[in-house]
């Protein structure tokens, strides 16, 4: 049995719908939709980068007000990382473009990367979290593929 309630899965697939879309856009869409597609999409790809780093704060909020557990992740550098992609998306919206998609693809990876190491503070089970790691990578190489794929399309192939 899958941990991974049906619905969750459900919603965090659909959430490829946009980045799927917004790239074939990018690259099939006469201009000016096509960059306004691109815009969009550094726009969605952002939220979801801030998103995954809030997820963060959301585990962690259990631990307030209780002692200390002495475990630096915990303690510390779970609240760090929490806003450190939030950033990092907050500067990818401000840079030209396909650079910024790169950025937004790259933070993706990196962010999956590390969550992989630190999710064993989160889950109470390795089943449920060995579950949605595959979801997680899944998604993640998807999202970043189509972000890195829009970003080529302008790059080389539109101008």
């Amino acid at each position: 049995m899958n941990p991974i309630p049906p619905l969750v899965r459900k919603l965090a697939y659909a959430g490829l719908i946009p980045f799927i879309g917004l790239a074939l856009m990018v690259q099939l869409a006469s201009t000016p939709l096509n960059y306004l597609s691109a815009e969009s999409l550094a726009g969605y790809g952002a939220v979801i980068t801030a998103f995954m780093g809030a997820m963060h704060w959301g585990a962690s909020l259990h631990t307030l007000g209780k002692v200390p557990s002495g475990d630096r992740w915990i303690d510390r550098n779970a609240w760090i990382w929490g806003v450190i992609p939030a950033l990092v998306a907050w500067v990818a919206l401000h840079v030209y473009i396909p650079v910024g998609l790169l950025i937004l693809a790259s933070t993706l990876i990196i962010q999956r990367n590390i969550d992989q190491n630190t999710y064993q503070y989160y889950f109470s089970s390795d089943a449920a979290r060995l579950a949605f790691m595959t979801i997680r990578n899944r998604l993640t190489y998807i999202a970043a593929a189509c972000l890195t794929w829009a970003a080529l399309v302008i790059l080389y192939i539109q101008s």
